[in-house]
């Protein structure tokens, strides 16, 4: 799984997401706080009541190096799962990322860690630390449901989950259909008259 893992790295979120035909992509509100985040990784899920962080802290001791913290937080927005303190944390536990349905505070100092944040959105105020929640369960995150072990894929187009049992399979189809695109690029997009061409064989279907 960890070659998996490496090699989608160089993988665009946009040709996996062609590859699962959109069924996996989460909400597209989900952003990452800067266009240059990237992220892959196995998903640490963890799901939150509205308003309240205290299993986040949980699966901070719970998750591996590499790992991707996926939060279930019901697209809440008034209030955030984690500031800077928390996330620095993440950091220094060597995380892989964070992807929140939910929002997070302290941005500007979030964005000088230079850690990977996919949130809806961000807020002033804090959560509170009461509980319950759960770590490593089912979860739904963006209108997407998520295992545990599930590989996260992030970048500047958003977010895709990928079942772990589908990832080698995604991976050599989202390759091929990268190369495809490279020959679609090469052959019809070098002159008007190809554009043209391209276009009306697409019309014609």
């Amino acid at each position: 799984m960890q070659s998996t893992i490496e090699q989608l790295k160089t993988v665009p979120t946009t040709a996996i997401s062609d590859v699962l035909k959109g069924m996996r992509n989460l909400d597209p509100a989900i952003k990452p706080l800067k266009e240059t985040y990237h992220i892959v990784g196995e998903a640490f899920t963890v799901k939150l009541p509205v308003g309240d962080n205290l299993y986040l802290l949980k699966a901070l001791k719970e998750a591996k190096p590499g790992d991707v913290l996926i939060v279930d937080v019901k697209g809440d927005t008034y209030r955030a799962i984690a500031g800077d303190f928390v996330v620095g944390m993440m950091q220094t536990l060597e995380l892989g990322g964070l992807v929140v349905d939910g929002a997070i505070r302290d941005v500007i100092d979030i964005k000088k860690l230079d850690f990977p944040v996919f949130v809806r959105g961000t807020t002033v105020s804090a959560g509170s630390k009461n509980g319950p929640g759960e770590t490593n369960g089912s979860i739904s995150c963006g209108g997407v449901s998520v295992q545990p072990g599930d590989i996260v894929v992030g970048d500047a187009n958003g977010v895709v989950v990928i079942p772990r049992d589908q990832a080698a399979t995604v991976l050599e189809k989202a390759r091929e259909k990268e190369a495809a695109d490279e020959k679609r690029e090469e052959n019809y997009g070098q002159s008007k008259e190809m554009i043209h061409q391209y276009i009306d064989e697409m019309l014609n279907k």
